[in-house]
């Protein structure tokens, strides 16, 4: 029997595998992704850190178990720390200024997503945080393992996988779902929704790197 977690995934299948066999992704794990693809891509994904911050925040009040609040906090240590220097490292070896990034407006996958992790966090549900979470990080996990090894030299493409596919994340996705096969079934047409919304904009915000490009 299927956990929740695994449930909402394979309601999700289509769309999550897609995002999982993008362009994108075999671009990235080949090095042929463009510079300026992959500068527009992370320009927007930098502008989630703030919100899934927040969103983190939101699941460690809301939680009702000591344990899990330790595991999102350290989680939440990593993001502001050692993501968030890889961004900035990586701005730096693109030739993307500050004032460049702050110049590009959020595209409308982007408003979506930073949309959907205020409403998770402002709800005040443990289940519908977990249910945003897991996907942002498990399909991230899921991609990221399936980049072909060695992987590309330059360490903007490569630690973008890296981050996404080590043994600290993989045991990190793996308690986010379990927590949400704990708590979701409670709350199944909340998580269903959230679930749904999030998996949908990920492919989303995998095609906009190429359609801002073309612009």
């Amino acid at each position: 029997m299927m956990g929740f977690s695994e449930t909402l995934r394979a309601e999700n299948a289509n769309a999550w595998n897609a995002a999982l066999r993008h362009r994108f992704v075999r671009e990235l794990g080949n090095g042929t992704l463009p510079g300026d693809v992959m500068a527009n891509y992370l320009v927007q994904d930098h502008r989630f850190v703030d919100d899934f911050l927040a969103l983190l925040g939101a699941a460690i009040a809301s939680s009702d178990r000591f344990e899990a609040r330790l595991a999102l906090a350290r989680f939440a240590g990593l993001v502001a720390g050692e993501e968030n220097t890889y961004f900035l490292r990586a701005f730096e070896a693109l030739g993307v200024a500050e004032a460049e990034r702050r110049a590009q407006p959020d595209r409308a996958p982007t408003e979506g997503f930073r949309r959907l992790m205020r409403e998770a966090a402002a709800g005040r549900s443990y289940a519908g945080a977990l249910a945003v979470l897991a996907v942002a990080e498990g399909l991230y996990l899921e991609w990221a393992q399936g980049v072909p090894r060695p992987l590309p030299p330059s360490f903007v493409h490569a630690e973008w996988v890296t981050l996404h596919d080590n043994e600290g994340f993989a045991a990190f996705v793996a308690f986010l779902r379990a927590e949400l096969d704990r708590v979701g079934p409670a709350e199944t047409d909340l998580c269903r929704a959230l679930f749904r919304r999030a998996v949908d904009l990920e492919l989303r915000f995998f095609d906009a790197a190429y359609e801002e490009n073309a612009a």
